[in-house]
């Protein structure tokens, strides 16, 4: 039988997860406040 608690002990995450997470961590995605800050600032711009 599989002793669970031995495999998570020798559990080792795959190089390619570890370097999908520094791309998704290290990228400066916008986010929806963002985004609505930037239309904010357009239609301010458009309005003088």
């Amino acid at each position: 039988m599989i002793n669970f608690d031995e495999e998570v002990k020798k559990f080792r995450p795959t190089l390619e997860v570890d370097q999908a997470e520094d791309a998704i961590y290290h990228n400066d995605l916008k986010d929806i406040s963002d985004i609505m800050q930037e239309m904010l600032r357009v239609a301010k711009e458009t309005e003088k």
